[in-house]
């Protein structure tokens, strides 16, 4: 009686393009935050993922093309203020929308993608040289997020006056204030990132004029 013999086969899993840009873009930030975007090839990040340097130039384009991937795909796409109005936190009713509950918000999101956060904040600190890919990009941060903020209605307190007319100057103490909240939480002893900015947010918005719009 014959014996049919039984052969493994070994199919090699495919993955969606989405699957594999998640991959791409998880080891990335891990590398990247660990060595600089200077000091990471793409040969790494690709042996890290097990593909070949075309193969996540197929995804990526270029080492400039896979940061933007890192900043519009992965840091920018989360924590927005859509994601905070869908909560449905206290000062997230789209009709009555509180800033600083925002920002509040915002930081409790950030305590929670720490390796995306180490790596905004390299690049952040690499991209002072004008040679950095986003150098423009961090150079205008500061116009683009008010330019943002500004898109929504905000209930501000009424001694403020019109958000045009008062709040940018608030707006980039909140983005000087959290860049060195979140540098402070990067280093030795730790500290809460969440309770440090209270700290910050009682002098930005300070009472009793905030008191009902926090």
């Amino acid at each position: 009686m014959a014996v049919a013999k039984q052969h493994t086969v070994n199919k090699r899993i495919r993955k969606t393009p989405e699957e594999r840009r998640r991959e791409i873009v998880d080891a990335a930030v891990r590398l990247i935050g660990e060595k600089g975007y200077y000091g990471t090839s793409l040969r790494e990040i690709a042996q890290a993922v097990g593909m070949s340097q075309p193969g996540l130039l197929h995804y990526a384009g270029t080492k400039e093309g896979l940061l933007s991937m890192l900043v519009t795909d992965a840091y920018d796409a989360s924590g927005t203020i859509d994601d905070f109005i869908a909560t449905g936190l206290p000062g997230s009713d789209p009709d009555n929308l509180f800033f600083p509950a925002y920002l509040r918000y915002l930081v409790r999101h950030n305590a929670q993608r720490v390796e995306l956060m180490r790596l905004y904040m390299i690049l952040e600190t690499e991209a002072f040289s004008p040679d950095h890919p986003l150098h423009e990009y961090f150079d205008d941060r500061p116009n683009r997020t008010w330019h943002y903020y500004s898109s929504y209605q905000w209930r501000i307190p009424p001694q403020m006056g019109q958000w045009s007319e008062s709040m940018r100057p608030v707006v980039r103490q909140c983005i000087e204030a959290m860049d060195g909240v979140q540098l402070r939480f990067m280093r030795r002893p730790p500290i809460d990132l969440v309770d440090e900015w209270i700290i910050f947010e009682r002098m930005i918005f300070p009472s009793p004029m905030w008191d009902r719009y926090r």
